[in-house]
């Protein structure tokens, strides 16, 4: 594996034959929208094929995996069209394995909303372990708000992936209600109504547990926040299935703001099986440019949390998303656009403009000048930033990564995911 930074005067032919790969592979792995062009400072995934299998007529995936005496979804990781196509061709290449040796096994997890598009699905099911839907809610009387996911969770079964379906204060509209944490957290005859829907509603789709995603709850409620998710966490237990908890980055105890004082690490990391950390937004909507999820940032929270929740539990949010600022930022006024990190490399290309790479955050930003003649500052994620959160992960020995969210392509990440480890499955 190369990661390869582009310059002025590359082309993908140019780059491909520098590195004996073909120009195509180059293009898919990093989904290239306009291979024609590219930005000077922009970071290629460069993956180098060990053993590529040519199809020939007769053979299936199945026989292909089991000549060379590895998994089918291995197969489907290496050739992500595989997922999206009905039938293998006579000639056609598929790759066995790429060049390198991966290191320690992992898990990695996401969300993402059931209207996903379903080809982009199919592509990265193959590399989750756990797949969490957003977003189930409760009403005033204490009956599940639920989602139509049926079908992504029938594929991502297919897939040998679980299934947790994400609890928060989401209303049916689709707008938060956080006013709703009271009586959740003081009502237990309301608590014990809300956990057995959820659990009904687990066991009707046939998914393997539940995500608790409740932020911005007031201090007031620390306590029984942390009882609720031990109630949740018991009656989960006791039917076979497993909870996760997300949880504010904090980087100490005593960290104040209503998105932290609630979260308390050492409490909820008992009660929870699994614990995801929202090591993210740094740089957010409203507020001033900045990177979303600096690694200084990022690794200061995971520390603290290595101090307070078993190793084996913990999983490391990531973003899969950009922010685009227009300048002057305004505080009160600035509001940032939500663009996806392909989207936010396409923009660079068509404007022309250099992608830089900050050091001290490991992340990547550019300006430009757009039509109305107002500059603007991007600040969003490539394979550098992820690779720099994939070896804290590594380092830290923690069980895994995941991802906010799976809505938006980013074909650079799972493929470096799978280079670097190998990616755990929990379902046969």
């Amino acid at each position: 594996m190369e990661i390869y930074i582009v310059r002025e005067g590359d082309t993908v032919f140019s780059i491909a034959e520098q590195f004996g790969v073909s120009p195509f592979r180059i293009i898919a792995n990093n989904s290239l929208a306009s291979p024609e062009n590219l930005a000077v400072g922009q970071a290629l995934l460069i993956l180098i094929p060990e053993i590529v299998h040519t199809v020939t007529q007769g053979e299936t995936l199945d026989t292909i995996a089991a000549a060379y005496n590895v998994s089918y979804e291995q197969l489907l990781r290496n050739n992500p069209f595989l997922a999206v196509q009905q039938y293998i061709y006579p000639n056609e290449n598929i790759v066995i394995k790429y060049r390198g040796e991966k290191g320690r096994a992992i898990k990695f997890s996401g969300f993402a909303y059931p209207w996903i598009n379903r080809s982009r699905l199919r592509q990265i099911l193959p590399y989750i372990t756990y797949f969490i839907i957003f977003g189930y809610g409760f009403s005033e009387d204490g009956t599940i708000i639920t989602v139509e996911d049926a079908d992504v969770i029938g594929l991502a079964h297919q897939n040998q992936t679980a299934v947790l379906l994400s609890l928060s204060f989401i209303e049916a509209n689709g707008t938060f209600n956080t006013t709703k944490a009271a009586l959740l957290l003081t009502d237990i005859d309301f608590q014990n109504r809300v956990i057995s829907g959820m659990i009904d509603e687990i066991r009707a789709r046939g998914a393997q547990g539940m995500d608790i995603d409740m932020e911005y709850i007031p201090a007031q409620y620390k306590e029984e926040f942390v009882a609720f998710v031990a109630n949740a966490g018991t009656q989960l237990r006791a039917n076979g299935y497993v909870l996760n908890i997300d949880l504010a980055p904090k980087t100490s105890a005593e960290q104040a703001g209503t998105l932290y004082e609630a979260h308390d690490y050492p409490a909820l990391g008992e009660e929870a099986d699994l614990a995801f950390l929202m090591t993210y937004e740094w740089g957010y909507m409203y507020g001033p440019p900045m990177a979303i999820a600096p690694i200084n940032n990022v690794s200061s929270v995971l520390d603290y949390a290595l101090t307070e929740i078993p190793a084996d539990k913990i999983y490391l949010g990531m973003p899969n998303y950009a922010y685009d600022w227009q300048l002057p930022f305004v505080q009160g006024e600035t509001a940032a656009q939500v663009i996806g990190n392909m989207t936010a490399v396409e923009r660079a290309v068509l404007n022309e403009v250099p992608i830089q790479f900050d050091e001290r955050s490991q992340s990547p930003f550019y300006t430009y000048i757009a039509e109305d003649g107002a500059e603007h500052i991007v600040w969003f994620e490539d394979v550098r930033s992820i690779k720099s959160k994939l070896e804290l992960v590594d380092r830290s020995g923690i069980a895994g990564a995941g991802l906010w969210n799976f809505m938006r392509a980013f074909p650079q990440a799972y493929f470096l995911i799978d280079n670097m480890f190998e990616i755990q499955k929990i379902l046969p």
